[in-house]
């Protein structure tokens, strides 16, 4: 019996890249697109239901890392933990959370840095209940162990650097 996966049922996003030796990578390319996608929506939702309906998923990103262990942070510092090459995007994303009264700055030196402002800080934690009510429960009914998921993360971390490394040597043709 061939143990090969009938290429006809193979679940990628695109058929001309699942094509001969390695079509598995395009498959877990389908998934992380999929998963994104639902991500990007329920970041959205949730802070929607969190009370603001302003908010693009980056701009959540954002906000949540600026909220981040209360500490200040700089453009780089955001750039750099959520792995953002194109600075202006969360330039872009800061100055309107600072417009919307949920983050300050204070220019130290040639450097600004970001914080969350009370109305931030009481948003993420209003976000942070809608996650526990509608996601979290779900989450915990999952036949996965926490470790189970510390793995996966790992592995989507792992994944990020082959992206990134792949993404220089395309930059480099």
């Amino acid at each position: 019996m061939n143990d090969a996966p009938n290429p006809k049922r193979r679940i990628v996003s695109s058929r001309h890249l699942a094509d001969g030796e390695g079509w598995e990578v395009s498959e877990i390319e389908f998934g992380m697109i999929v998963a994104y996608n639902a991500f990007s929506r329920w970041t959205t939702r949730c802070m929607s239901a969190a009370g603001n309906t302003d908010l693009t998923p980056l701009e959540i990103l954002v906000l949540h890392n600026t909220n981040h262990r209360g500490r200040d942070k700089r453009l780089t510092d955001i750039c750099f933990l959520l792995n953002i090459e194109d600075t202006h995007t969360v330039n872009y994303a800061l100055r309107k959370l600072l417009k919307m009264g949920l983050l300050s700055n204070e220019k130290r030196g040639k450097e600004v840095f970001y914080k969350t402002s009370d109305a931030g800080e009481q948003l993420c934690d209003a976000y942070r209940e809608v996650r526990e009510r509608c996601l979290l429960d779900v989450m915990n009914r999952m036949d996965m162990s926490g470790e189970e998921m510390r793995e996966i993360a790992a592995n989507l971390r792992t994944m990020s650097g082959q992206y990134d490394q792949a993404s220089r040597a395309a930059a480099s043709l």
